[in-house]
């Protein structure tokens, strides 16, 4: 007979990714099974231990709804197979969440269960946009309402008076179809028409939007907006704050949705520089890395090793790749003998020097054909054999450059690129219904592979606002050769010249 596994019961936050608490991160680790509900943020599910089997939007497909049974079903089901399950829930699970209802479940088929609280929407909401609900000059105490009752109740459970009497602030979830009633309940049991309102849609995401407005007004506002659902709304005098404390919708990027196409792995890095500047991030890697179609070459170039020169790594792809390769075969860096290393850029420096590598070289503007340069601004190329581990499709110029200055060059591939199709987190879907309005490259495979996913000039033409962010002259060279002129380039050559040409542009459009 199996061991019965464990259920988790997980607060994955209203939306940004940083809300997650470190117990859910580490629980997301080692799942084996995610069962995750339709408003949580995609992204959580690259925590996901590697090979867990994911479930996800289980309540999000109008055309295959599952049924809050079959949700408890399956989690029982997975448990007695023994595995670790991971039920991944929007905010906290007991907040409106029907947590209670499956742990309730849980509980009488004798599953193991834990309840990982979450940031409740309740105040992330609020505080993201600007509106503490509580505050010494306005108000000691909120009420939470939920706008969206069970349907089997025959009228609601919600004495609107006694919420119109007790003062302080209001927060009422799901309650944005149910709005103009609220208001005319608050509004029949003595709240002032003049009664602040705010109501905050995709809450503390980069897609979040609020509207403000009174209670005589707010529904409609949300009328003529189209306001729709997931949103909080917040009643009271304490919304009045929001000109002062509004902080998240502020920032530089906010309000621009940009597209990521870095591979997977690589991809946080620059994510986390335009979401902490407020952008709303989607990211489609359009490349993944392999290893090379033939090694031979590659093993070859470790065990003459003493031969070089020079090493010279044009991505940090390379370095990762390379050394994957070489402590496979040598358990000590000093393996190296003296050459001397060269990197095309900082970022490339910077995973050199993880491995405590020193880089000799490097030019000023960090492009691959530079580097010839600056080797031979140190010492006379002529005869020197240099070691160049680049990807197996990659531009000539360096190789030329070299040679030209009369080096023995191994133009070796330690790594390929190849096409990533996978849309784990829907990013892609979104792209093709909404477009957006950036997109960034930070090589040429990723416009090549980009383009042969989406077709880029056709994605432009559909989208005429979304604008080209190009990380250097040779990522600007494959848009070109696609009839596409950056509408940026970064400079310098870097993630972080990437996020300030992007920053800039916003900056001169406002």
């Amino acid at each position: 007979m199996k061991h019965k596994g464990t259920v988790y019961l997980v607060g994955a936050g209203p939306g940004d990714v940083g809300l997650l608490t470190l117990r859910g991160a580490e629980l997301l680790g080692r799942a084996d099974v995610v069962v995750s509900d339709a408003l949580v943020n995609p992204d959580l599910l690259r925590l996901a231990a590697s090979g867990a089997e994911i479930i996800s939007r289980v309540q999000g497909s109008s055309n295959h709804p599952v049924s809050q049974e079959e949700i408890c079903q399956l989690l029982v089901n997975k448990a007695r197979e023994g595995k670790t399950v991971i039920r991944l829930k929007g905010g906290d699970p007991y907040i409106f969440g029907r947590g209670g209802e499956e742990a309730e479940v849980l509980a009488a088929a004798r599953i193991p269960f834990e309840v990982v609280p979450g940031v409740s929407s309740i105040s992330a909401v609020a505080n993201y946009a600007g509106i503490p609900p509580t505050h010494r000059d306005f108000c000691s105490s909120f009420q939470v309402i939920t706008g969206h009752e069970t349907p089997a109740k025959s009228e609601s459970v919600v004495d609107w008076s006694k919420v119109a009497q007790a003062g302080g602030t209001k927060v009422v979830l799901m309650g944005v179809k149910q709005i103009r009633q609220i208001s005319l309940q608050l509004l029949t049991h003595g709240l002032a028409p003049s009664t602040p309102v705010a109501m905050v849609r995709n809450g503390t995401s980069g897609g979040q939007r609020t509207l403000v407005g009174t209670l005589a007004t707010i529904a409609d506002q949300a009328e003529a907006a189209q306001f729709t659902a997931p949103a909080v709304t917040i009643i009271g005098d304490v919304v009045s704050l929001r000109n002062n404390l509004n902080w998240f919708e502020q920032r530089r990027l906010f309000g621009q949705r940009i597209v990521v196409t870095r591979t997977r792995e690589q991809a946080s890095q620059l994510s986390r520089q335009l979401s902490d500047r407020g952008a709303e991030v989607l990211e489609i890697p359009t490349i993944k890395i392999q290893p090379p179609t033939n090694y031979g070459p590659l093993v070859e170039s470790i065990t003459s090793m003493g031969e070089y020169d020079w090493l010279v790594f044009t991505s940090p792809n390379g370095v990762t790749s390379f050394f994957d390769y070489f402590f496979k075969a040598f358990d000590d860096v000093r393996a190296l003998g003296q050459v001397r290393i060269a990197a095309v850029g900082p970022a490339t420096a910077a995973k050199l020097k993880e491995l405590h590598l020193r880089v000799d070289a490097m030019p000023d503007e960090y492009v691959a054909a530079k580097v010839a340069k600056a080797i031979a601004e140190l010492e006379s190329i002529e005869n020197l054999r240099v070691l160049c581990l680049r990807a197996e499709v990659a531009s000539l110029d360096l190789i030329t450059k070299l040679e030209e200055l009369g080096g023995i060059v191994d133009d070796i591939a330690c790594y390929q690129t190849v096409p990533e199709t996978d849309d784990l987190n829907g990013a892609a879907a979104s792209l093709a219904e909404s477009g957006a309005d950036w997109i960034t490259f930070t090589s040429a495979s990723t416009v090549e592979h980009f383009h042969a996913r989406f077709d880029l000039p056709k994605v432009l033409a559909q989208f005429p606002k979304i604008k080209t962010a190009s990380i250097g002259p040779e990522t600007s060279k494959a848009l070109a050769a696609l009839g596409v002129k950056q509408t940026v380039e970064a400079k310098p050559h870097n993630l972080d010249g990437l996020v300030s040409a992007i920053e800039h542009a916003v900056g001169k459009a406002k």
